[in-house]
């Protein structure tokens, strides 16, 4: 954190160096009586307890996926459904995306060094395209078996047990996307959202092979790579979406509300007469802030780096997952050109 300030004057200051004193006063008491600590092991650990939130969807969803592609293969075994048996296959290929996701995870646990100086937070956002190319590769592969299917019309027997299957996919599938989103809005992972709109895509693919086990079930053989088209253009919304959450964390995108958070917070901080610059990104799930301050020209060093401190307080307070903030303060320019005019 950079607090930078080149004055430092004995004589009045307007009654500003007063109230930063009392505002200096106020942080430490407010920390005596709450202890609270913005140290940077501490914001390790709240990384790192991110971290562990998103290895643990990766394994239960891991789990879940495995076990419902178990139960579709023997059904696969039995009735020889070529639709069950590509629904089954993207149901493992999801589930092994959970293999990027948990290398990243891994080495966002790593501490910054002279190389990374920001750490290994970005392998999220690699992870992240791995996802998207993996659903890109899932709505190729939807639409080819669509397409051959009509090409090259197959029956299917078992027809309940092929029934039964896609509904423990969907299940299976919907659960998953469930937590992964869930966890992965609430320790701000783009990537593991993105990998649990793909787990409702493959939910959806599973009900396309329940619909096509009715159409055939009813003699209309060509109902089941029908309604494959019709879920390969529901992947390919879904696709769009992902992309472009991954294509803004890429590009350093933050919600608006939350610069406007952070400001409205900066702002707050007594002693602070301005907020010149504010800039926030993403790295990998912890947010980070720089911002400028401007505080009065007459401040010393001391009582301008406790109106920093106490503003630091305040917006990591104000911003979810925000685990780090470097602030500089700068001195009101037409203040000193006052107090020199004064002094001529």
């Amino acid at each position: 954190m950079s607090h930078e300030h080149p004055h430092d004057h004995g004589h009045d200051h307007h009654g500003r160096s007063a109230g930063a004193a009392r505002a200096a006063w106020r942080h430490r008491l407010g920390h005596l009586l709450k202890p609270h600590s913005h140290d940077a092991a501490d914001k390790v650990d709240r990384a790192m307890e991110s971290s562990r939130d998103g290895m643990r969807a990766l394994w239960v969803s891991l789990l879940v996926l495995g076990a419902t592609a178990a139960l579709q293969v023997v059904i696969v075994l039995v009735s020889g459904s070529v639709a069950l048996l590509g629904d089954t296959l993207h149901n493992v290929a999801d589930a092994l995306t959970a293999v990027p996701l948990g290398i990243a995870f891994l080495l966002g646990r790593r501490v910054a060094n002279r190389r990374y100086t920001y750490g290994y937070g970005r392998a999220e956002d690699l992870a992240g395209i791995f996802i998207v190319l993996t659903i890109a590769a899932s709505a190729g592969f939807a639409a080819y078996e669509a397409v051959d299917r009509l090409l090259h019309p197959a029956d299917v027997t078992h027809l309940p047990w092929v029934a039964a299957a896609s509904v423990i996919g969907f299940v299976g599938n919907e659960v998953v996307a469930r937590y992964r989103i869930l966890v992965g809005r609430r320790i701000g992972s783009a990537a593991l959202v993105a990998d649990g709109l793909h787990a409702r895509t493959d939910g959806f693919t599973s009900l396309a092979v329940l619909l096509g086990a009715g159409g055939v079930a009813l003699g209309w053989r060509w109902a089941d790579p029908v309604v494959g088209l019709a879920i390969t253009a529901a992947i390919l919304f879904v696709l769009k979406d992902a992309a472009r959450e991954v294509y803004r964390r890429l590009m350093d995108s933050v919600d608006p509300a939350l610069v406007d958070t952070a400001e409205q917070a900066l702002a707050g901080t007594p002693g602070v007469l301005g907020v010149p610059a504010l800039r926030m990104r993403w790295i990998g799930h912890r947010l980070h802030a720089e911002t400028d301050l401007l505080v009065a020209g007459t401040l010393s060093v001391v009582e301008a780096h406790a109106i920093a401190v106490e503003a630091e307080h305040r917006l990591l307070h104000a911003v979810p997952r925000l685990t780090g903030a470097t602030i500089h303060t700068d001195p009101d320019a037409a203040e000193i050109h006052a107090v020199v005019a004064h002094h001529r």
